[in-house]
Parts: C-alpha cells; structure tokens; sequence
C-alpha cells in the first residue's frame, strides 16, 4: 500500500525521473464486483462468473473505470490533496480477474512551468503502468497541476 501524503508536492520538489511509490491492490471478486456496481456498470462480465465464462472470459474482470479509478488514485496519493489532474491517457492490455494482484508504478516524465499559466501551479506528466500476473493491465500518462512558486513568472 502506498502512503497517501496529506501535504501537496509544490512543482519545486518534483523532477523529471522521480519514481512514485508502488501501489499494490489485491484483486477480490468483492472489489471487481462492488466497483463495477458503484460505477453503474452491470455488464454480466464482471459480476456473474458463468456469463463471463459463456462469453469467453475464464471469470469476471474489472471494468476500466475502475481501472481508472486507480490511475487517478496512483497519482493523487503520491502528489497530494491539492494536486488537480488535468487529462489522463490509459491503455488496457491484460485483464485484471479475482485473485491476482496489480501493481502500480510510475515515474516522472515531464515538469512544465508554463507561462501562460496564472494560477500558480506547474504541470508535471507521470508515466505508469499497472501489472499483474499476466501482465500490463494498463499503461499511459497522467498530466496533473501542482502548486508552485513561480508558475506564471517569466
């Protein structure tokens, strides 16, 4: 589990090549099913394991809002609770079934100190990927605005 920071990164402690803390989530049929249901998704496959099996599937398999869920979690426990994110780009492969686990990892890949911005945030881009046995469940990039002391400074 990672640790879920109650202060904000400010831009100026983030750079490019910073790892984030992984984050292992343990893949019940409790949590496929009970996400799927929270997100209003009640598509047979990922709650009733004989329909899943009808349809090709060797059981349910979580959906990918759940799935984004956790993207938006990954990044958001690692920089803060002032940490806004302003576009997310995911890429399904394996399927995440009951009983594995998927392991999220990230790094920096880009900090931005855009001047035309005025709000006084930077923007840092994560990469990330989340794997379980398998193999990627998912992959992308995040793009998130973070305080800082000099945005919209030239």
């Amino acid at each position: 589990m990672s640790p879920v920071r109650a202060e904000t990164l400010r831009f100026e402690e983030i750079s490019v090549g910073d790892t984030l803390p992984e984050l292992a989530i343990p893949l019940t049929r409790t949590l496929i099913v009970a996400t799927a249901i929270a997100s209003r998704d009640y598509q047979d496959v990922h709650h009733d394991p004989g329909l899943a099996v009808e349809r090709g599937s060797p059981d349910i398999f979580m959906n990918i809002l759940t799935t984004n869920g956790f993207v938006g979690r990954f990044v958001t426990d690692w920089a803060g609770p002032g940490a806004l994110i302003e576009s997310v780009s995911i890429r399904l492969g394996a399927p995440n079934y009951p009983g594995d686990t998927m392991t999220l990892t990230g790094t920096v890949t880009t900090t931005e100190l855009p001047a035309q911005r005025h709000d006084g945030r930077g923007v840092v881009e994560v990469t990330l990927r989340g794997a379980n046995s398998r193999g990627d469940h998912v992959t992308g990039t995040v793009r998130l605005s973070v305080p800082s002391d000099g945005a919209g400074t030239s």
